[in-house]
């Protein structure tokens, strides 16, 4: 689907039609929003952050090894974990580098500080992407790591120690891989593993903006390539089953990846978000055979027919009609992609009628989150930004390195390969850097709140991972950003003890099979209040490169309590759970809930 020559990284023309657009209007009898669910008015004005990255021992630059030949893997790296490492109940970042010995792994302590032990904990080297589940069923979490080369399969040893595994269990994965996914296909129990594959990357490939410039390579200018599923053996090693699943029929240019049950017929689904090709949505036929069914469906193309420069995914129930939508992160002038999923007819692209087109034009969106910022009840969106090619105007400053009245300054210090510090001389390219979004969902049309800092901080920004990192009860965000320092945005919902949010009551949700020793990720959970029903998703992989926990946050708003819960575990078991008290952490066995 590519067309040789043509980068859709360049691409224009959606802003003489974006008021134009139309779309068919949604089945009613089939999508039923939640309209009870109590929502404040004001909330787009009152959600807040802080930036307290500085403050908890964060203290890198983020390397992309970009020099002065612009190799392109250093444009597109800068993955992220979020995950409790060493089982002590705290959430721990592994931030992953593109650049030769850029990772970083911080453990967080009892006083919310984090550490820096990324050489005892086996996590050195490189990489583009994480996704951290337990793969051998003993109870911790591992990682597999994506990569400009063989991916590495790391499993830890119960204390946060890590160790290579990669050749013992036959996960050596080549190419280039970018996100990773992990789902149990087959229901067998085992985490299987979905690898999203990128391009056919040659270094010596030279690539130049009009004029001569020397500038990164777009998708265009390479072969796609297949992606890889690997079959778990049991907690013992992996089978590439990519032939034998149907997905060796596609090579597109993957980047993100999420998958889920789309349509909720007991089989595990994998959509991919393709730069510059139709996107994918591999519908589980079952007996591990997969379809490509996202043209059919509505989530290849934007409403015009057009591919995109697929880059992040959100995943979630954004209109409250218990199915999930899926947001799509796109290049500057292309606008993100809403598509709203309308279940049997499949998606629409509702990004207009959302009102979520205009805040993205002028940006390059790449990790993508939906999550509730106000514990109101509904999603709410942030969004990752960063050019992947010189802005035609940039953001920055005049004279910051690589800016257009500076343009011999390509080779900028602490970029190369060696990570800096916080301390270090500014290592941001000014022509790529920009602002990131966040986008509260007022029911179901998003008011923009980014016009305060950290939201207006620049940066060259790429995963972005929510998680209750303090534990308080609100979801903070995580963001990777190259050749600058991670960002860690505490969320003041709870906290602000200036101006506290009343009515933001909340639940974290644990789905546990104690016969696998951990969460139970696929499951699907709808919880039932006074006011409606919501529905959650056991998930830990994110949308580009990057991992969060699996423990599901919901938002309750005035509500104090749940009613019950209903949750269909991954193996087709449909149990009913009593409700519980809002502003707690709930834990779901399977096996002690009740036939619905």
């Amino acid at each position: 689907m590519r067309a040789p020559g043509q980068d859709s990284w360049l691409r224009i023309g959606l802003l003489g039609v974006l008021a134009t657009g139309c779309s068919p209007a949604p089945d009613t009898e089939t999508q039923q929003p939640d309209a009870s669910v109590e929502r404040d008015p004001a909330a787009g004005r009152s959600v807040r952050f802080v930036d307290v990255t500085a403050d908890i021992g964060i203290d890198f630059l983020l390397p992309s090894g970009t020099d002065s030949t612009y190799p392109m893997p250093a444009v597109m790296g800068g993955g992220l974990a979020v995950f409790d490492a060493n089982g002590d109940g705290d959430l721990d970042l592994f931030v992953v580098s593109p650049a030769a010995g850029g990772n970083r792994f911080y453990l967080q302590q009892d006083d919310g500080r984090f550490t820096n032990a990324t050489q005892a904990a086996g996590l050195a080297g490189d990489g583009m992407g994480a996704a951290a589940g337990d793969l051998d069923n003993d109870g911790d979490l591992d990682i597999y790591l994506t990569r400009v080369g063989t991916d590495r399969l790391l499993l830890n040893d119960g204390t946060g120690v890590f160790a290579d595994r990669t050749e013992a269990w036959n996960a050596a994965t080549p190419g280039w891989s970018s996100s990773a996914a992990l789902l149990d296909y087959d229901r067998d129990g085992y985490l299987d593993i979905y690898v999203a594959r990128y391009v056919a990357f040659d270094p010596e490939r030279v690539c130049s903006q009009h004029g001569g410039r020397r500038d990164f390579c777009g998708p265009t200018e390479f072969e796609g390539v297949s992606d890889v599923l690997l079959h778990n053996l049991g907690g013992r090693g992996f089978e590439d089953v990519s032939a034998a699943a149907g997905i060796t029929a596609v090579e597109d240019a993957g980047l993100g990846v999420i998958a889920a049950d789309f349509d909720h017929d007991g089989e595990v689904d994998i959509y991919v978000a393709n730069d510059a090709d139709p996107n994918n949505l591999w519908i589980h036929e079952g007996g591990g055979r997969f379809i490509d069914d996202a043209v059919l469906q509505g989530a290849a193309f934007n409403r015009w027919g057009n591919s995109e420069a697929g880059m992040g995914i959100a995943a979630g129930d954004a209109d409250l009609d218990l199915d999930l939508d899926l947001f799509v992160t796109h290049l500057i002038t292309e606008t993100n992609t809403y598509y709203r999923n309308l279940m049997l007819p499949g998606f629409e692209d509702a990004t207009i009628e959302s009102d979520l087109g205009a805040a993205s034009l002028d940006l390059t969106g790449f990790g993508a989150a939906f999550f509730d910022a106000d514990n109101d009840g509904d999603l709410d969106l942030a969004v990752a930004n960063g050019a992947v090619k010189r802005r035609p105007s940039a953001l920055a400053p005049p004279g910051d390195p690589g800016t257009a009245d500076n343009p011999e300054a390509t080779a900028i210090p602490g970029t190369a390969t060696t990570p800096g510090s916080v301390g270090s001389p500014p290592a941001v390219r000014a022509d790529y850097v920009e602002p990131n979004l966040l986008l509260i969902n007022q029911g179901g049309r998003f008011t923009d709140a980014s016009s305060e800092p950290p939201w207006t901080e620049l940066g060259l920004s790429r995963a972005l991972v929510p998680a209750d990192l303090d534990r308080d009860g609100d979801l903070d965000v995580v963001i990777a950003n190259l050749d600058g320092p991670p960002q860690v945005l505490r969320n003041l919902t709870i906290d602000n003890a200036v101006s506290p949010r009343p009515g933001a009551n909340w639940l974290r949700i644990r789905a546990v099979d104690p016969r696998l020793n951990r969460e139970a990720i696929g499951a699907r959970m709808t919880v039932r209040t006074a006011s409606g029903a919501r529905l959650l998703h056991v998930l830990s992989s994110g949308g580009y490169l990057s991992t969060g926990p699996a423990t599901a946050h919901i938002g309750l708003g005035a509500a104090d309590a749940v009613a019950s819960f209903d949750v269909v575990w991954p193996d087709g078991l449909v149990e009913t759970f009593a409700g519980a008290a809002a502003n707690q952490v709930v834990e779901l066995i399977r096996g002690e809930g009740r036939p619905p």
